[in-house]
């Protein structure tokens, strides 16, 4: 087994170590999620945590972790006889991103169960993880029916097994820990809020900060059993700090005062349900313990608030996590009860590098202010002056528009790309379409298929009495039809002719409501622009549409309209995209007015180019911007080209009055 790096010799990240410590003093708190750029050590101090977990109790011989002193009554491998066990480290059990349902819950073999009778369960990561951690890394990219099966074992403390009548229950009880970084896609608001905390990580901007952190690294690389050896009497008190406080925990008194400015707040924060309420109870009673005291003060309360509100409040999906620290602070001022005026300042020991935190140089840099949340974004006061909408030059970036509810864009046919919510696709899970054999693995049995295929084989097997005869050949895996992911790219014309100042504010609105449908749809995203001589990828594809956002909102304008050169750059990132996933299907967004300028027969050029995607089998929809009372129409001729469907900027919004009637004359 490897020698993981030693909690203690991790440098700065104060917030961090807090949250992990805090959880490993009381699961109860619900977890961590751990969100910062690469390479910032989120895995190596999330591993390093496993080492810190005080051992637990477990029947001898029981693959489901049941503790010897109340048994799970309902075990597969039960029933227990209530008695002493053994101890043995807790777990750190890790979920891959690619890993399958029958991996994360166990697998029955249906063959047996349906010839003999016989439940074969082989447990899955859930059972492994039970009274441990679990840990995902890179959880916002973890596919949806996964996250609803962490969702329901979260939720109910158990995961079951289901295969067509036969089932599997266990207990299923675990910390759970997520790393992610942002600008790779953002978590589903459920799975989001099963995290008790939250911490934002960035690189130290400090010099001496990043140089110790290299040669602590380094140290570790070329022999991490005498780095670790180095730092033991540092683990071992932390460890002794934990169970110190773990003990005294129970002693903790959360009074009406505290308690009263933990719901003021997450009212204050308008935060929904009562989940938040209660995970900072948790946080702050184990704060206090942490400290050493059996009394919850208001600063126990304020950095539960930090830890445990920023990934709950209200927010649009592209604004960042965070909190308003001036209003937070207002909010518990406010509700101070009688003998609460100083506040703890003087008796509160939040940070893990308190006396017995193990070896952490000071922290006098930024870290000491918390996480670092990025200010929400305003336009530049340059976006808001006038520019006109000439053909020549560069024109300062126009603020975007409202954003709005788009109409549902969607790839024609039947798909078999990545889970979703746009188009049709085949998929492991959703509404049963059929019956096939299975490829590889069986996971989801068909019944009447499989009856009816070993049925006409009855005779010849022997059959004499009642029953079916089953051999794996009559096994047959049931068809599902669900929703894909797509790969949505979008070409937006960013020439003088788009520039006028209130056409390119709504285009941008537009772009952003798609962008915004995007991100709730689970798709990837791409952003073209062309303008001037050419055409640029400003956003390769990426599951992260707030990236696309940001370079949305700075896209400058100006210059002539090469729209051919626009469709084969899209056309070009398309097709490297395919060699990367054959299996996701594009989607092609082209937002324009369709003129088409500069060079030697622009309008030619770009119709050519539009057939080219239309012969490659491109889904696409154009989004006519042209306005003013004299239309061309081109915008129009070009989804012809492309073989793709038009819509204006009205028609886009899908409760638009046009929308509803082209809707209901086709229905006629």
């Amino acid at each position: 087994m490897s020698t993981p790096y030693p909690f203690t010799a991790i440098v700065g990240m104060p917030d961090l170590r807090l949250a992990l410590l805090l959880n490993a003093l009381s699961p109860s708190i619900g977890g961590v999620l751990v969100r910062g750029e690469k390479g910032t050590a989120k895995s190596t101090a999330v591993r390093a945590l496993s080492t810190l977990i005080p051992q637990v109790e477990v029947v001898p011989g029981c693959r489901f972790s049941c503790d010897p002193g109340a048994p799970d009554p309902g075990c597969p491998d039960g029933p227990h006889e209530p008695g002493t066990g053994a101890a043995r480290p807790a777990r750190m059990v890790e979920l891959p991103v690619g890993a399958s349902e029958d991996r994360l819950v166990g697998a029955l073999d249906i063959e047996r169960a349906l010839s003999e009778g016989v439940k074969a369960f082989e447990p899955g990561l859930l059972a492994d993880a039970h009274r441990g951690v679990l840990y995902v890394d890179e959880v916002n990219l973890l596919h949806d029916h996964l996250v609803d099966l962490l969702l329901d074992a979260a939720a109910m403390g158990a995961s079951y097994v289901e295969r067509e009548g036969v089932s599997v229950r266990h207990a299923s009880r675990f910390l759970l820990v997520g790393t992610m970084n942002p600008e790779e896609g953002e978590l589903r608001p459920q799975l989001l809020d099963r995290f008790g905390l939250t911490v934002e990580v960035a690189a130290s901007r400090e010099t001496d900060e990043r140089v110790e952190v290299v040669r602590r690294r380094l140290a570790y690389d070329d022999d991490p059993a005498a780095f670790a050896a180095r730092w033991d009497a540092e683990e071992t008190a932390l460890r002794e700090r934990i169970a110190a406080a773990r003990a005294l925990l129970p002693s903790v008194r959360l009074g009406d005062g505290p308690l009263r400015q933990i719901a003021a707040t997450c009212a204050a924060f308008e935060v929904d349900g009562m989940r938040a309420d209660i995970v900072m109870a948790r946080a702050a009673t184990a704060l206090a313990a942490w400290a050493g005291r059996t009394e919850v003060i208001a600063e126990d309360v304020r950095q539960a608030a930090l830890l445990a509100l920023p990934h709950r409040r209200r927010r649009n999906p592209f604004d960042a996590p965070g909190l308003d620290e001036d209003k937070l602070d207002e909010t518990l001022e406010q509700n101070r009860g009688e003998g609460e005026g100083e506040g703890g300042d003087g008796d509160s020991d939040p940070d893990p590098d308190g006396p017995d935190g193990g070896g952490q140089p000071p922290q006098d840099g930024p870290d000491d202010d918390g996480p670092d949340v990025p200010a929400p974004r305003e336009a530049d006061e340059g976006d808001r002056t006038e520019a006109g909408a000439g053909t020549g030059g560069e024109q300062a970036a126009a603020p975007a528009g409202e954003p709005f509810k788009t109409k549902a864009l969607s790839v024609p046919g039947l798909g078999e790309g990545a889970s979703g919510r746009r188009s049709r696709a085949r998929t492991e899970h959703g509404r049963t379409t059929g019956a096939r054999r299975p490829r590889g693995a069986l996971t989801k049995l068909h019944l009447a298929a499989t009856v009816q295929a070993a049925a006409p084989h009855q005779h010849a097997r022997g059959r004499s009495g009642p029953g079916l005869i089953v051999r794996k050949d009559d096994l047959r895996q049931a068809a599902r039809e669900g929703k894909e992911g797509n790969l949505v790219l979008f070409v937006v014309d960013a020439s003088g002719s788009m520039a006028a100042r209130q056409r390119m504010s709504a285009v941008k609105g537009a772009v952003m409501s798609l962008l915004l449908d995007a991100y709730q749809r689970r798709d990837k995203v791409g952003l073209v622009t062309f303008r001037g001589t050419g055409a640029e990828l400003v956003l390769p594809p990426t599951s992260s549409v707030e990236a696309g956002a940001a370079r949305l909102e700075k896209l400058p304008t100006g210059g002539r309209t090469p729209l051919a050169a626009g469709l084969l750059k899209a056309r070009e990132v398309l097709r490297v995209e395919r060699l990367r996933d054959a299996a996701r299907r594009p989607l092609l967004i082209v937002v324009t007015d369709g003129r088409a300028t500069g060079g030697p027969e622009p309008v030619a050029l770009a119709s050519r180019a539009g057939r080219l995607l239309a012969a490659e089998g491109t889904a696409s929809v154009v989004v006519d911007c042209e306005s003013g009372p004299v239309r061309l129409g081109l915008a129009g001729a070009l989804a012809r080209d492309l073989q793709g469907a038009a819509v204006t900027l009205d028609e886009l919004r899908a409760d638009s009055v046009a929308a509803l009637v082209r809707d209901v004359r086709r229905a006629a």
